[in-house]
């Protein structure tokens, strides 16, 4: 039997109080699962995501339980236990990565490992020294990605993860977000329905806000997603 992580109940979010975005949003993540989120534009992925890392105050919910206790998430143990990717983030600008990647682990107060691996993988070889502000946007969410699979949360959010990375990059982010479960849950956004379909223990198909459908692993194919989001886009 699956282990409850983390468990969301009627999570209503908003950037203008008039016009919510997320409106009575429920979510229950596993422990040692991948979930992936896809939706239309405008479906409230990444709002989700940025309630969820403590970026939007502008939220409510009934219940927000970790590991069965009550949390708030922005509060200092539980951001210790998570780390979230966005798809647009010029954040550490005058860092280089080997910058970016001490400051990060000495935040999360863990030690330093050997990241050469994922360096490799990620062909990110030619760029440790560079500043992130003079970096690519592919090369850039591979710094990020970079240090994200090398810190091991035990909560992961990634948001739109493939976009701006090459056909080389895609293919090992997808065997690193597979094998995420051995450490953690990984949570991630995606428009990219193969991105969703072959990563993914469940997909959860986002409309106006809230979870319209869920697929589990047995129950999962493209044409069925693929569906589901034509019916958002009909309604």
């Amino acid at each position: 039997m699956e282990t409850e992580l983390l468990r969301i109940d009627n999570l209503s979010a908003w950037y203008d109080r008039k016009k919510t975005v997320l409106s009575d949003f429920s979510l229950k993540l596993a422990e040692h699962e991948v979930t992936g989120l896809i939706g239309l534009n405008g479906a409230g992925k990444t709002t989700f995501l940025k309630v969820l890392s403590g970026l939007l105050p502008t939220f409510e919910a009934k219940s927000i339980r970790y590991h069965g206790r009550a949390v708030k998430f922005r509060e200092r143990e539980f951001k210790l236990c998570r780390y979230a990717i966005f798809a647009e983030d010029a954040s550490f600008p005058y860092f280089t990565f080997r910058e970016y990647l001490s400051y990060i682990f000495s935040a999360y107060r863990k030690e330093l490992p050997d990241v050469s691996g994922l360096v490799q993988g990620f062909h990110f070889e030619d760029y440790v020294d560079v500043l992130l502000k003079d970096l690519s946007t592919g090369n850039r969410k591979k710094a990020f990605l970079i240090a994200a699979f090398a810190l091991k949360p035990e909560l992961l959010f990634l948001d739109e993860p493939v976009n701006g990375l090459d056909f080389e990059s895609t293919e090992y982010l997808y065997r690193q977000i597979t094998k995420y479960k051995e450490h953690g849950t990984l949570l991630f956004s995606s428009h990219i329905l193969e991105s969703i379909t072959l990563t993914s223990d469940r997909v959860l198909v986002l409309e106006n806000g809230r979870i319209h459908q869920t697929f589990e692993k047995g129950q999962m194919n493209a044409a069925d997603i693929r569906e589901a989001l034509r019916y958002e886009n009909d309604i």
